[in-house]
C-alpha cells in the first residue's frame, strides 16, 4: 500500500508525520512524506519539499507584523503549499492519503485520484464536541451550543484560500460544482490519558494517542550538552519552541533567576528566538543552546517550563517531567487550561509578565506535582498512537479498495 503523508507547519506539526511515517514503513507499507523543506526533520523517512520554510517564515512574518504579513508573506507560502501537494500526490499515485488540516487541497486531489483521505488533528480542531471549544478558537468553555459551533471557524479559515481550492480543480479538472469527497476519518493524536475522549464524538474520530518521535541516544547530543547532563545536581529546562515575541531577554533572565531561587541549575533551548538570555544572566550553572532532544532531557529535568504545544506537553508528560506553561497562542491555552483541570500544572504564567519570584513559586509548585504526572507518564507509557492510527490507515485504504 502506498500511503501519502502530508503535513505543513513548524517542528509540532511535522515530526509525528515522520513518527507515524517510521510505523507505517516498518509494516511493509511504501511511505512518502510531504513536509515544508525545514532541516533534519526526515530521519531517513523517504521526503518531498513543499518549497516553503516555516522557520524562515516566521522570521518574515514577526518582521512584517498584522494584515501586512498574511498578504505578503502567509497567503504566497500558503498559496505554495497548496499547489504542491497537489503536484506530489497526482505525480506520486498514493492509495491513501493522511493530511494536515492545513492542506486545503487534499480533498481536491483525492477526489481527482479517486482514493480516500484522512484529516489530522494533532489537537482537537475539527471534530465538534459540547464537552470543550475548538483548540484555539475560544480560550473557556462557554456551554455545549458555544462549544460545538467554535468549530466551524475551520471551515472560516479555508475560506481565504478558496482562490487556491478553486485552482487545483481547474489544474485537475475537477468540475468547480462537484462536492469534493468528505474525509474517511480524523486521526486524533492525542493521548486519551490527558483528554479522555468526548461522549459525543463520531465513530469516524479516533483517538489514537500521540505520536512521539524515537528516543534519541544520548550519543547524538552536543558534549556540551552530555557534560551539563552528567552534572547530578538538579536543573530546569525552559523552551519554547517555535514561539517568538515580546521581551525574549526579559523573559529569559527571570527564568534564570528563578531556577536560581529554586537552588537549579538552567538549560535554556532558545529556539526560534522565545529565549534570548542577556549575558548579564549567564553563568557556571547555565547553558545556552538553539534546540536539545526532548526524549533524552526531560526524563533528567526537575522541571520543565515551555509554551504547551502539544507535541511537548505529551513530551513531557510521558517523560514523568512536571511543567510550568507560558502558553503563547493557538493551542497552547487549550492546553494549559486542561493540564490545570486534571492537576498536571498550577495556573500558567503570562509570557511578558515573568518575574524570577512568580517562576521560583511555579517551580515549588509543580514540583509538588510529580507523584500525579509519574502517574499519567505509566499510562502513556503503554499507548501506540502510532500504531493505532497505522492500523486505521490500513483499514480505510483496503476498505475503499474492495468497495
Amino acid at each position: 500500500m502506498r500511503v501519502l503523508l502530508a503535513t505543513a507547519g513548524s517542528r509540532g506539526d511535522v515530526e509525528p508525520f515522520f513518527s507515524l511515517a517510521v510505523v507505517l514503513r516498518e509494516a511493509g507499507h511504501v511511505v512518502r512524506v510531504a513536509a515544508p523543506d525545514d532541516p533534519d526533520a526526515g530521519g531517513g523517512v523517504d521526503a518531498v519539499s513543499l518549497g516553503v520554510s516555516f522557520a524562515d517564515l516566521a522570521q518574515a512574518v514577526a518582521a512584517a507584523g498584522g494584515v501586512r504579513a498574511f498578504r505578503e508573506h502567509i497567503r504566497p507560502a500558503m498559496s505554495t503549499i497548496l499547489g504542491r501537494v497537489v503536484e506530489e500526490a497526482v505525480r506520486w499515485q498514493p492509495d491513501v492519503i493522511v493530511a494536515h488540516p492545513k492542506l486545503l487541497t487534499v480533498p481536491v486531489v483525492a477526489a481527482h485520484l479517486g482514493v480516500p483521505y484522512l484529516t489530522v488533528e494533532l489537537t482537537p480542531v475539527l471534530t465538534p464536541t459540547s464537552e470543550f471549544p475548538a483548540a484555539g478558537v475560544l480560550n473557556r468553555s462557554f456551554g455545549p451550543v458555544i462549544n460545538r459551533l467554535s468549530y466551524r471557524a475551520a471551515a472560516v479559515g479555508a475560506r481565504m484560500f478558496a482562490a487556491d481550492i478553486r485552482a487545483a480543480k481547474e489544474r485537475l479538472g475537477v468540475p468547480g460544482s462537484q462536492q469534493l469527497p468528505s474525509p474517511a476519518g480524523s486521526l486524533v493524536a492525542v493521548s486519551p490519558t490527558l483528554l479522555p475522549r468526548p461522549a459525543d464524538w463520531p465513530s469516524t474520530a479516533h483517538l489514537t494517542g500521540d505520536w512521539p518521535r524515537p528516543p534519541d541516544r544520548e550519543s547524538t547530543l552536543d558534549e556540551t550538552v552530555r557534560d551539563f547532563l552528567a552534572d547530578d545536581a538538579p536543573f530546569l529546562y525552559a523552551g519554547f519552541g517555535s514561539m517568538r515575541g515580546g521581551d525574549a531577554a526579559t523573559r529569559a533572565e527571570a527564568i534564570v533567576d528563578g531556577a536560581r531561587r529554586a537552588g537549579l541549575r538552567a538549560l535554556l533551548s532558545t529556539g526560534w528566538g522565545g529565549l534570548e538570555p542577556p549575558h548579564r544572566c549567564l553563568g557556571g550553572d547555565v547553558l545556552v543552546v538553539s534546540s536539545v532532544p526532548h526524549t533524552v532531557v526531560f526524563p533528567r529535568a526537575a522541571v520543565a517550563i515551555h509554551h504547551g504545544g502539544a507535541g511537548t506537553v505529551h513530551a513531557a508528560a510521558r517523560a514523568g517531567t512536571p511543567s510550568v506553561l507560558v502558553p503563547f497562542l493557538a493551542d497552547q491555552p487549550f492546553w494549559a487550561r486542561l493540564l490545570r483541570r486534571t492537576g498536571l500544572t498550577g495556573a500558567p504564567l503570562h509570557r511578558d509578565r515573568l518575574t524570577a519570584t512568580g517562576v521560583q513559586a511555579a517551580v515549588a509548585d509543580a514540583a509538588d506535582r510529580r507523584a500525579a504526572v509519574e502517574r499519567v507518564a505509566e499510562r502513556m507509557r503503554a499507548e501506540n498512537g502510532a500504531a493505532t492510527a497505522a492500523a486505521v490507515i490500513v483499514k480505510v485504504a483496503v476498505g475503499a479498495s474492495a468497495s
